[in-house]
């Protein structure tokens, strides 16, 4: 189903359940691999993105078992180290089972992984990394070679919080011989939920959620039954849906703790909240303000994928708002559609845009050219007057299990198509 038609102009009101975030099941699916045993990994989204990864576990010879409660991962029996290129081209999180593999079989031969077209991704912070602990590369032909007669663990400073880099450098340090140290980690919630993943497992790793963590390699690990985190992203993008279309909602499950930035700038914009160990009500103002000057950032800063969804509120907000992305150049790319639907926004320069608030948005034929970008279309449409057709949607069943009916859900007059 290539399109979302929704028909706007209804406030949201209900409950609705936030699913498995996609960005920790993804490195803990990879994580797997290192333990050689069953593990059961509960409230596994059931994503195209996790389907790509799944694929690329059972072509390399694991059982793999989908459960009503989550899935099953038998990854004893790896038969080899060269990966799938359909669901590496398409999916830039199978990057991770570089570490994975190396640490497992001590070689992997990929392609250069895909993804949203967001921007440079590059993966030298990657291959600096893991080339400190004794991992080489080699390119030809498109595909990458990596491999190591023996890892060992090393200080690693990187020059930048990488989720990707550092997630790699865990997977492949709790397989290496000795401690590693890396400095300048990334603090993500996804990197706290793969530590405790892999500690649950056997392993040692101190200082998750810091930008130090302390791996001691080589210990013994063993099968676990986890469960993995709601969704933060999920969650942030149904509260600005709700900021920007008006209603009162409670989003169960939703990591309030981990979303402090997303709630500031949704309080700025009028919004009222309350978070609790159940998840987060969302109170929408009655007309939204502007939140003035958001500027994207590594956690615990205002999360990149959430901007676009931010956007489409501000767009309804009072006053003006700066946009400003530090991460991706690309960001922006949604900019073009929304103004389709009577947006004000000027691109000021690549990592800027300046919005102007409108009084409301007019249904459109609009297209979603990467995942986030198209699930705050699908905002958009919710709270603009008339029909508003998204295409383009196997890009957002990237990352939402069922956009159409977790709206639906909220009381959104919406279906794919």
């Amino acid at each position: 189903m290539d399109s979302i038609c929704v028909q706007g102009g209804i406030a949201l009101q209900g409950k609705v359940s936030i699913q498995g975030s996609k960005n920790a099941a993804l490195p803990i699916l990879a994580a797997t691999l290192l333990v050689g045993e069953r593990s059961f990994i509960r409230n596994c989204p059931r994503i195209t993105d996790v389907y790509a990864m799944v694929s690329l576990l059972k072509a390399m010879g694991c059982q793999v078992n989908w459960q009503e409660q989550g899935i099953w991962v038998d990854s004893s029996r790896i038969q080899k180290s060269v990966m799938q290129s359909e669901a590496v081209r398409g999916m830039r999180s199978s990057l991770c089972l570089l570490g994975a593999m190396v640490g497992r079989c001590g070689s992997v031969v990929m392609e250069h992984p895909g993804g949203c077209v967001i921007g440079r991704r590059p993966i030298d912070l990657h291959l600096c990394a893991l080339g400190q602990m004794g991992v080489e590369f080699e390119e030809e032909g498109g595909l990458l070679s990596a491999s190591a007669d023996r890892l060992c663990g090393a200080c690693i400073c990187l020059p930048k919080p990488s989720v990707g880099a550092t997630e790699n450098v865990i997977l492949a340090a709790v397989m290496a011989e000795g401690d590693t140290v890396i400095e300048g980690a990334a603090r993500e919630p996804e990197i706290v939920a793969l530590c405790d993943y892999l500690c649950a497992c056997g392993a040692w790793i101190r200082g998750a959620g810091t930008s130090c963590i302390r791996i001691r390699g080589g210990r013994t690990l063993y099968g676990t039954d986890f469960t993995v985190p709601a969704d933060r992203i999920v969650a942030g993008t149904y509260l600005f849906a709700c900021v920007a279309a008006g209603g009162n909602i409670f989003l169960e499950h939703a990591p309030g703790p981990d979303m402090g930035a997303v709630l500031e700038v949704a309080g700025r914009m009028g919004a009222k909240l309350c978070t609790s160990r159940d998840g987060i009500y969302v109170q929408a103002p009655s007309g939204p303000v502007s939140p003035g000057h958001v500027m994207t950032a590594p956690y615990p800063g205002f999360p990149t994928d959430l901007q676009s969804a931010a956007l489409v509120a501000a767009s309804l907000g009072e006053g003006t708002t700066l946009m400003e992305e530090t991460i991706f150049e690309n960001r922006f790319r949604v900019v073009g559609e929304l103004c389709k639907m009577g947006a004000s926004i000027e691109l000021l320069d690549p990592g800027r845009v300046l919005v102007r608030g409108v009084e409301t948005l007019q249904g459109a034929c609009v297209e979603a050219r990467e995942l986030r970008g198209g699930a705050a279309l699908v905002a958009a449409g919710l709270a603009a007057r008339g029909e508003t057709v998204v295409r383009g949607c196997p890009y957002i069943y990237r990352g939402y299990e069922n956009i159409c009916r977790d709206f639906r859900e909220l009381g959104a007059r919406i279906i794919s198509a």
